[in-house]
């Protein structure tokens, strides 16, 4: 069997400091607001696959379709011989990937998760026991120093995960994305598209409330991790469409004037009835526009697919 290699990038507390950092921020920020990393503990992970399965979520099975109809393309078009998937996971969409790469060497997981690093090898060994899988936990926002694997590589993002970033936030990755790129690589991008508001709207506030308490899940992070006192039944879920800016927000609204103490922090955080923290943004894209975002980072889009129904796209491009 092929071993299984795990470079820790992160030090042993990086993620409980920047937890501290984030809440201490967000919820002194006006208005508050809260990174959506923190979404997913263990509890919060089950949710998430739980709502992938609702009927209102499209993003995950439009996805699947992409993959399941188009990987032997993507493999044709690319000839990888290493695949590097950013935010990992389980890696369960990746297997369509990993079995039409026919010429694949090396695969080069990252995540900051080290748990789901781990299981996700175990189940691949047991279907590719050839494949050299170079696992890293690291912040895929930030600059990576790749392990040495053979070229052609492709990097690949998926999920529409990359809305969850702010406009600059989105350019400072996409750069650093493009400084991974040696000639011949390329990067594989999921992007949810712009669609009616209300089909974008019910896959964010689904009618059997799973996405509210995901949602509020994260308040319960804060209690375990912080030593906080939310009651994250006195926080309504909201999900709201803002065409401006083509994104959807999450955001949890206090039900009543209320006082949080966070003990680790020293902090107390006051909230006015009504008042809200936004937990999440989802931008949704257009062709065009993801073009545009890719010139500016230095890569050009050379193949664009989205699933039957035309609500999530999957695009090729490379550095220039």
């Amino acid at each position: 069997m092929s071993p299984f290699q795990l470079t820790r990038t992160l030090p042993d507390d990086a993620a409980g400091a920047a937890l501290r950092a984030d809440v201490l921020h967000g919820l002194t920020h006006t208005p508050k607001e809260l990174p959506p990393k923190w979404f997913y503990d263990a509890r919060g992970s089950e949710l998430f696959e739980e709502i992938t399965r609702l009927p209102e979520y499209y993003p995950t099975r439009a996805e699947r379709e992409i993959l399941v109809e188009r990987s032997a393309e993507i493999a044709a078009v690319t000839g990888a011989r290493t695949l590097v998937e950013l935010g990992s996971g389980s890696s369960e969409k990746t297997r369509h990937l990993l079995d039409a790469l026919t010429g694949l060497r090396s695969y080069v997981p990252v995540d900051v998760s080290e748990s789901a690093l781990t299981g996700a090898a175990t189940a691949l060994l047991d279907e590719h026991p050839d494949l050299d899988i170079r696992a890293m936990t690291a912040d895929f926002t930030r600059a990576l120093e790749l392990p040495v694997t053979p070229g052609p590589r492709l990097v690949a993002f998926l999920g529409g995960t990359i809305g969850n970033l702010l406009p600059g936030e989105r350019q400072a990755f996409l750069r650093a994305v493009r400084e991974m790129l040696s000639p011949g690589d390329a990067l594989l991008l999921g992007t949810d598209l712009v669609k009616e508001e209300d089909v974008l709207v019910a896959a964010y506030d689904d009618a059997a409330g799973v996405t509210a308490e995901f949602n509020r899940n994260v308040l319960a992070v804060i209690d375990r991790e912080l030593g906080a006192d939310f009651d994250p039944d006195t926080f309504a879920h909201v999900a709201l469409w803002n065409r401006e800016k083509e994104w959807i927000e999450m955001r949890l609204r206090a039900r009543q004037t209320l006082k949080v103490t966070i003990r680790d922090l020293d902090l107390v955080v006051p909230f006015e009835a009504g008042e809200e923290i936004r937990t999440e943004v989802s931008a949704k894209f257009r062709q065009e526009g993801v073009r545009n975002e890719l010139a500016h980072a230095g890569m050009k889009l050379s193949e664009w697919w989205t699933d039957s129904a035309g609500r999530f796209a999957l695009s090729l491009s490379t550095a220039v």
